[in-house]
């Protein structure tokens, strides 16, 4: 790949995933706000730039890094993505733990919290199932359905959950924002075809 193609696309992932984070970091939703908030926001802003890597990851490509490195980085960033989900609920419970337990029972009046658990609960299955897929033997092609389908919970529950709240990151980058994961995602999905399970 010529220098020039692949600083572009390094270029363009960097303004789709730190654009976002810029935005939210000048938003007048700070204000008066606790740190802990604070850092829940950007724990949730920053899962959502994780979420447009990983396929991209997964996919190869990413220059610079060939499909087996950019698998294993892909393994790494999943653990990563969990984690800023884990720091964006926990956040939340610090500042309002009936807020959170409403979205977890799925009582919140708010609908983006439904979206936003069923993507989180999708992410752990999908991250619990990569830790035991040597464990359990599972077929290649059995493993790849499974990721895929969870993967695809969790980008359309994320990408809902993102432009239903109205939050820190701003409209225009946000819906960029999603609508480059959803690509991404189509991208690779396509390309690996995880569907051929079914197929003679």
């Amino acid at each position: 790949m010529p220098a020039a193609r692949a600083l572009l696309i390094w270029a363009a992932l960097g303004a789709a995933t730190i654009g976002p984070l810029a935005v939210a970091a000048n938003s007048p939703f700070l204000e008066w706000r606790a740190p802990v908030y604070i850092l829940a926001g950007f724990a949730g802003v920053a899962a959502m730039a994780l979420i447009l890597v990983q396929p991209l990851l997964a996919g190869g490509y990413l220059p610079g890094l060939p499909r087996p490195l950019g698998r294993r980085v892909h393994r790494w960033t999943g653990g990563l993505l969990i984690a800023c989900v884990l720091l964006h609920v926990a956040g939340l419970w610090l500042t309002s733990p009936p807020d959170v337990i409403d979205a977890l029972l799925f009582t919140s009046p708010t609908p983006f919290s439904a979206w936003g658990v069923i993507a989180m609960w999708a992410l752990f299955a999908a991250g619990m199932l990569a830790l035991l897929r040597r464990p359990l033997h599972l077929r290649p092609r059995l493993w790849r359905l499974g990721h895929s389908v969870l993967v695809v919970v969790v980008a359309l529950g994320s990408v809902v959950h993102a432009l239903l709240i109205e939050g820190t990151m701003g409209m225009v980058s946000k819906t960029l924002l999603c609508i480059l994961v959803l690509a991404a995602l189509a991208k690779v999905l396509h390309d690996l075809r995880a569907w051929t399970l079914f197929r003679r």
